[in-house]
């Protein structure tokens, strides 16, 4: 059967180009949204959205039917942090868009027009079933608001920007206090005032006058955050120490119509009732567990168990673990919370719960869970079908489709496996082979 289903994903690979009316039957099927796999499912994908999924769900008439043969069936990760298609050599300053040091704007910095749908780390990712990703930029100093983000998709078709200025991200803590000027109450200060001015321009756009490379905020930084302020677009933040995390939450106080959602959070679980009660949720990773710096001293691998047992919604992202290139080692981390959970005194997840952390919770926490991260009716056609358990290291995925377009699964590391793996002479020289 696998020699099927890829046979039947060869064929599709040439062109992948218009969404499909497909129904994958005879899975072991993944929905998602935290309950456990059910043997004997189907999932039917219709003009790019997913019609029906579940035991028992009827084949229409005339569809495309693929038969998973007992094999996993998912929706497609939902890579919650990372900086994938804006970065290809960190050292490379022209291959790198993450962040802009010398530019006179901030939170106006947008990174949906550099996502680079044809990077290697975007094929790498999606031959291992990650189908969208959060992407966000990175601070530089003078300024805590690094620019807007992006979900993006893994297709092969389009420009990959799933939806441009999805969120604005900040930092705050360590990192947030040095971009400040040197220190966390210069970061507030900078907060405040930042949407004061916003508030301002709100008021009178036409009166609010660019101030130059040298303003605290100009008018695009400004206009940038009027949909933060508003609470129309989330403001994702950078926090990891519990007093910190604190601070944070007593800024939604005072400005109530921030849709603030946390990335990091290492102390997390130290204050996740208040985290709870605030109703914020949090991006974080999720094997965290040394005193890398002052503001983690206190991180523990059982950070999201505990969060998540404190009514926390959790997904799980990648900030700092090479993310612009290693988003399917989220697949790793959830089985590793699994694992966790049989562990005396631990606080891991179960199954179901543990991969919700990489489909719909990440796309929940953006806000975004209606359209992605499960195979609830009228989500995006994201499906993985895999030869094992997606939460073991050694599975893989057999076919992949993206808003119900099947996926090309090579990538320019099996190019160069099977280049190398029984080389041969040819009429070129070696140089010119690929």
């Amino acid at each position: 059967m696998r020699h099927l289903l890829l046979a039947s994903a060869a064929l599709a690979f040439a062109a992948p180009a218009a969404a499909q009316t497909v129904a994958i039957t005879n899975a072991k099927l993944v929905i998602g949204d935290g309950s456990q796999p059910v043997d004997g499912g189907t999932v039917v994908i219709r003009d790019g959205r997913v019609i029906a999924a579940g035991p028992g769900v009827a084949v229409p008439a005339g569809m495309r039917v693929v038969d998973a043969g007992g094999k996993w069936v998912s929706p497609g990760i939902f890579a919650g942090f990372t900086r994938m298609g804006i970065v290809e050599v960190d050292a490379v300053n022209t291959t790198n868009d993450a962040s802009a040091g010398s530019s006179p704007f901030h939170a106006a910095l947008d990174v949906a027009p550099a996502v680079n749908p044809r990077s290697s780390p975007i094929a790498i990712n999606r031959a291992e079933g990650v189908t969208r990703a959060v992407v966000a930029p990175e601070t530089s100093t003078g300024s805590i608001f690094a620019g807007q983000g992006a979900i993006i998709d893994l297709g092969t078709g389009g420009n990959g920007v799933s939806r441009p200025r999805a969120f604005q991200y900040m930092e705050y803590g360590e990192d947030g206090g040095q971009a400040a000027g040197g220190s966390r109450p210069a970061a507030i200060a900078t907060f405040r005032n930042a949407l004061f001015e916003v508030a301002a321009y709100q008021r009178a756009p036409a009166s609010f006058l660019d101030r130059g490379k040298d303003a605290l905020l100009t008018r695009a930084d400004a206009e940038a955050l009027v949909p933060v302020l508003r609470g129309t677009v989330p403001l994702l933040v950078h926090v990891e120490r519990a007093s910190d995390i604190l601070v944070v939450l007593g800024l939604k106080r005072e400005f109530p119509t921030l849709r603030l959602v946390l990335v990091g959070a290492a102390e997390g679980w130290m204050v996740a009732s208040d985290i709870a009660a605030a109703g914020v949720p949090v991006m974080a990773n999720a094997l965290s567990d040394l005193p890398a710096s002052f503001e983690k001293l206190a991180a523990t691998q059982s950070n999201i168990g505990r969060m998540k047992a404190a009514g926390v919604l959790v997904g799980i992202g990648t900030l700092g673990q090479d993310e612009a290139r290693q988003a399917r080692w989220v697949k790793q981390y959830a089985g590793n919370l699994v694992a966790l959970g049989r562990i005396p005194g631990a606080a891991g997840l179960d199954w179901g719960a543990a991969f919700a952390t990489i489909s719909s919770k990440p796309a929940e926490v953006m806000g975004m869970g209606a359209d992605y991260g499960s195979l609830r009716a009228g989500r995006r056609g994201d499906v993985v079908i895999w030869d094992g358990d997606p939460l073991e290291i050694g599975s893989s995925a057999l076919n992949v489709f993206i808003d119900g377009v099947e996926q090309p699964l090579a990538s320019r590391q099996s190019r160069l496996k099977e280049r190398y793996w029984e080389p041969k002479e040819g009429a070129l020289p070696k140089a010119y082979q690929h």
